[in-house]
């Protein structure tokens, strides 16, 4: 009989360990979650879209994007990333401040990229609601 007890006692066990450490990660991740609205801030997007028109190929296009911080906490841009390798963004790699203006720079490279070009830059930064996608449009004409 105490074989049997002592069967059905080990995975009883084992579950409520299972239970207390899906508990621990769950708080640790509340934690987290708390932590980045904490030192979450707002972003106005001033520029969206930009439409380069037609260029012929082998041009390089730039165009900075503007963003106001209009959050109390500086805002961090930890990362842009574009669609193709031939677009390139910079980001500010010092935090915006408070009411402050940045700029997301973007080079496009429109060597052997003829006809239409449409182009979409990610932004992660630590404001909530997040950027939304930049876009960068236009057209690439051969040389004549």
């Amino acid at each position: 009989m105490k074989k049997y007890i002592l069967f059905l006692l080990i995975p009883v066990i084992l579950v409520s360990c299972d239970v207390k450490r899906k508990d621990r990660i769950a708080d640790d991740a509340m934690k987290q979650r708390e932590q980045a609205l904490k030192d979450s801030t707002t972003v106005q997007v001033i520029d969206t879209a930009y439409n380069f028109g037609k260029v012929t190929d082998g041009e390089k296009v730039e165009y900075n994007y503007r963003f106001k911080n209009t959050g109390n906490k500086p805002l961090i841009i930890t990362n842009a990333t574009a669609s193709c390798g031939c677009t390139v963004p910079q980001k500010p790699e010092m935090p915006i401040l408070s009411g402050d203006t940045g700029f997301i720079k973007v080079i496009f490279d429109s060597k052997g990229r003829i006809g239409s070009a449409h182009k979409t830059v990610t932004v992660n930064s630590n404001a909530i609601p997040g950027f939304p996608q930049l876009l960068l449009t236009g057209e690439v004409v051969g040389k004549e």
